[in-house]
């Protein structure tokens, strides 16, 4: 059974994934890991491209032996996964990507919010324009230490490691590369996600050969916490899967 990595969203760190971890490490090695410019992890100079994160997790399987492992990404990490799939594919196993796109063509809420980041230095900036988008409100209303702790996750993100991937984000597409993408994916989007709209789901189950699309609702962003247990036994069901 193939470790299993899980790549987190832009603006929160690994610990993104607690509700996930425990259940699926019952039964496999599962790696949950800090992207550049988050987290613990180090800010190299830029520019970045979505590339450069890809090696990163290159680098994190071969710092631990893996050949192989399965993928699940949200968002940022999700954006990740893809390009790992399309580029190293002798590397993948199996691929859960949620709530993301490969491509945004508008790229002016990017460019305003970089410009935000860096003109006060700090992510504490965007944070409640962002973490609006992450929660549905009724979720945000009836859970709000959740929300305080994805909040107080943004805010502690390196503000230029913050403003370097979203460059990288505006500048990406992967629209070309999802044809080339082999591994068995599963596909998962929140039906009230604001930041990647269904349509941007649908557009990336279509384009990857076999992929399969699981929509959830009430779900927005950060699906994988607001609806932490359907997207828990999605992911070890598409692990499991024969074949």
């Amino acid at each position: 059974m193939s470790a299993l990595v899980l790549a987190h969203a832009l603006g929160t760190r690994a610990a993104m994934w607690e509700p996930q971890v425990a259940a699926l490490s019952a039964d496999r090695q599962v790696l949950a890991y800090d992207h550049r410019g988050h987290g613990d992890a180090p800010v190299p100079d830029g520019p970045w491209e979505i590339a450069d994160f890809g090696r990163d997790a290159l680098a994190l399987l071969d710092a631990h032996g893996l050949e192989r492992a399965s993928f699940c990404g949200l968002s940022l990490g999700a954006m990740v996964v893809m390009w790992l799939a399309a580029h190293a594919p002798e590397r993948i196993d199996r691929l859960v990507l949620c709530c993301t796109t490969a491509h945004y063509p508008d790229k002016a809420l990017w460019r305003e919010r970089i410009a935000a980041v860096r003109a006060a230095g700090a992510t504490e900036a965007v944070a409640d324009a962002v973490v609006e988008r992450w929660l549905t409100p009724a979720y945000a209303a009836a859970h709000p230490d959740d929300r305080a702790r994805l909040r107080a996750m943004l805010a502690a993100t390196n503000a230029e490691g913050y403003a370097r991937a979203c460059e990288a984000i505006a500048r990406m597409d992967l629209r070309a590369d999802l044809g080339a993408i082999r591994a068995p994916t599963l596909v998962v989007a929140g039906a009230e996600d604001s930041a990647t709209p269904l349509e941007l789901l649908e557009d990336v189950a279509a384009a990857i050969p076999g992929a399969r699309l699981e929509v959830l609702s009430p779900a927005a962003h950060l699906a994988n916490v607001e609806r932490a247990a359907a997207v828990t036994k999605l992911i070890r069901d598409h692990l499991e899967e024969t074949r």
